[in-house]
């Protein structure tokens, strides 16, 4: 990670619209309500000639550490820790409060370079509380209107100057990462409220990265975390909680289910975590289903093992529910962890290269063709219309998900209960087993129709 510039504040001052302005496009999900951000996020920044890394953290409320409060300002303290530059936004058409006048006696000490904006500032609408900010201790305030774009020629030149050369210029940062390195994986942490999933992230990553609780639906962003295993570079995306749809009345958790889709539909590896202690429910049932119809490659992982009385029992029907009712993904295999022991977890990541390996797999035609040539022998396509289907040869014509053209002598949709039995063949004979596939019909171009 280049150097860190983290965003501290206030609750509601604005630092996940700043974060989204700097970074270019709408990363963190933003709402008039205080508190939306919980967890620390970052993205890459080119501010003018600067490269560097915007955090963005929950608000600091000064709150008992046995609440959730207390632990969300705990994992803002964790982010200012790591950083070389920190911008204290306040709120200028507000003024200060004894937060900021707590937060800044804070910074002070902690010894960092800290640049102080006064946001808000909209066409000098916040006059007043840029000058109550010099009273702060932390010099010059810079103001800004994140909302609108304004004054952030200001606050790159602030930046400079707090960091003292130690943010480095735009252009020998991308000069130095031009080199391609190994393909990077997108792995999705997925699954209903309370199951475990930000658990299982610090486990994987061993470290407090994000806010856990017995609360449900702590999380409300997808978190993106650059890290690594066995040398591969991984991005890990922690994510809300998914419930039905129905059951979805407030604006907040509609925005943060949003983010979790998108999350999906971006991800290389969908890792669904569902609660071992309950079983496989419907809606876990309905998040495997979105991962299919996106193609992305499943895994199964079963959190809290630990609470599991009988454990071939649970495998059992856990097996049974699949095959019933995840056909698409038959040959889905379960991982069983307990992310507060640590049991299990590290066995989760060979189980992603596994599955990605799988997705990403090209066959050649030679195998694919004999392969069909057997199953027709087993069982001939059906007539369709009244007329026979015969199959002539097979390719594959993309990979992520593996997707099959199948020439036949017409184009016509194969009965769906016929391609089951093709991609069930395709999972037992090449490894896929788990893995969305796709099917299209055409038909061999005639060189004689011209």
């Amino acid at each position: 990670m280049s150097l860190p510039v983290v965003i501290v504040g206030r609750p509601n001052v604005g630092k996940s619209t700043l974060f989204n302005r700097l970074a270019g496009r709408p990363l963190a999900i933003v709402d008039d309500s205080p508190g939306v951000t919980r967890d620390r996020r970052e993205a890459a920044v080119q501010l003018g000639d600067l490269a560097f890394t915007a955090v963005d953290t929950a608000g600091f409320e000064g709150a008992a550490a046995d609440t959730l409060a207390g632990r969300i300002q705990a994992q803002t303290e964790r982010a200012v820790a790591t950083a070389k530059v920190v911008l204290m936004l306040i709120d200028a058409r507000a003024g200060i409060s004894p937060l900021d006048h707590d937060l800044a006696g804070i910074l002070r000490r902690a010894g960092l370079p800290v640049v102080l904006a006064a946001n808000k500032y909209d066409g000098g609408a916040g006059e007043a509380g840029l000058l109550e900010a010099y009273g702060l201790g932390l010099g010059e305030p810079v103001p800004l209107s994140a909302a609108h774009g304004e004054g952030l020629h200001l606050l790159l030149e602030a930046l400079k100057d707090a960091a003292a050369g130690e943010i480095e210029p735009a252009a020998e940062a991308g000069a130095r990462g031009a080199e391609p390195g190994p393909k990077q994986i997108q792995l999705a942490i997925i699954g209903r409220p309370n199951v475990g999933k930000s658990s299982l992230v610090n486990a994987l990553v061993g470290e407090e990265r994000m806010i856990t609780g017995p609360e449900a639906g702590i999380t409300r962003d997808a978190v993106p975390i650059a890290w690594s295993y066995a040398g591969r570079a991984i991005r890990l995306i922690d994510t809300a909680g998914l419930r039905r749809q129905a059951r979805v009345d407030d604006r907040l958790e509609a925005l943060a289910a949003a983010d979790t889709r998108r999350a999906i539909r971006f991800a290389h590896v969908c890792a669904i975590v569902i609660d071992g202690s309950v079983g496989l429910e419907k809606q876990d049932l309905t998040i495997a289903r979105w991962v299919s119809e996106e193609g992305r490659a499943p895994l199964l992982v079963v959190n809290k093992a630990d609470l599991i009385h009988d454990r071939r029992a649970s495998a059992a029907d856990l097996a049974r529910r699949i095959q019933t009712s995840l056909a698409q993904l038959r040959g889905l295999k379960p991982v069983y962890v307990s992310a507060l022991t640590g049991a299990g977890v590290g066995g989760v990541m060979a189980r992603v290269l596994e599955a990605y390996e799988s997705w990403s797999q090209h066959i050649g035609t030679g195998p694919l063709n004999r392969w069909l040539k057997e199953m027709s022998g087993k069982q001939a396509p059906p007539m369709v219309g009244g007329r026979p289907f015969k199959l002539r040869y097979i390719a594959q014509v993309s990979t992520r998900p593996p997707t099959f053209a199948v020439f036949a002598n017409r184009v016509a949709p194969l009965p769906e209960s016929y391609l089951r039995f093709l991609a069930n063949g395709l999972r037992d004979r090449f490894g896929l087993g788990g893995v969305p596939l796709r099917f299209v019909v055409r038909q061999p171009r005639n060189p004689y129709a011209d």
